[in-house]
């Protein structure tokens, strides 16, 4: 049984020689260590997963320090699940490292997009906004008409407009991994990764994979 996915964070990006000796732009994201914290089967639970902890940390409460009990008295901040076939090769307390992902496969990362606050039409969407002549003085980035008159005499839900932009729930899909570095646990994946450096990031095995 292999794991579909761990924990990890963004460290930002680089550039590295892939294996053709191609100069490739990258995100360096470090993986783990993990450690198996709760193990669920389709006898008890239902379904086939493995509950994985992330990044220790000595501030956890009482409820979260018995959760942990079971594997080993360990302190960890972050939990996630990751579905497996339902084998049991792993036991509570097991450490995971950087080698589940292969230099050549392919991974999706989800993470926290980075915070814009509260931004117009133009940067959060990409309006062109308004003519600047014939007396548009102040209207160069404006939404414009939003409403249909009478007939509904109101405004569409899901109208684009003006709002909270950023601190969403992202998946980038298929992003190949160029290189790994065993002594670090960090494996370089070719594209951009969302969230901040530092952020939170959960990487596993891509699902849908394109050639």
């Amino acid at each position: 049984m292999t794991i579909e996915g761990m924990l990890g964070r963004k460290l930002g990006t680089t550039q590295v020689f892939d294996e053709q000796g191609r100069l490739r732009g990258v995100t360096a994201v470090e993986v783990g260590p993990c450690y198996v914290t709760l193990i669920r089967t389709p006898e008890k639970d239902g379904y086939a997963a493995i509950q994985v902890g992330y990044q220790e940390d000595r501030r956890l409460n009482r409820p979260e320090t018995g959760h942990l009990r079971a594997a080993g008295g360990l302190k960890l901040r972050h939990l996630a699940e990751f579905r497996t076939d339902g084998s049991t090769a792993y036991t509570l307390g097991d450490r995971l490292g950087v080698d589940l992902f292969e230099v050549g496969g392919r991974v999706d990362v989800t993470a926290t997009s980075k915070g814009r606050g509260y931004q117009g039409g133009v940067r959060r969407h990409g309006f062109r906004g308004g003519p600047r002549t014939h007396g548009q003085s102040d209207r160069h980035r404006a939404p414009g008409s939003i409403g249909s008159g009478t007939t509904p005499g109101r405004v569409l839900k899901g109208t684009r407009m003006a709002g909270h932009m950023g601190a969403e729930r992202v998946t980038v899909r298929n992003l190949e991994v160029v290189s790994r570095n065993d002594e670090a646990g960090v494996i370089f994946v070719a594209g951009s990764v969302p969230g901040p450096k530092g952020g939170l990031v959960r990487i596993r095995k891509a699902r849908k994979v394109s050639k």
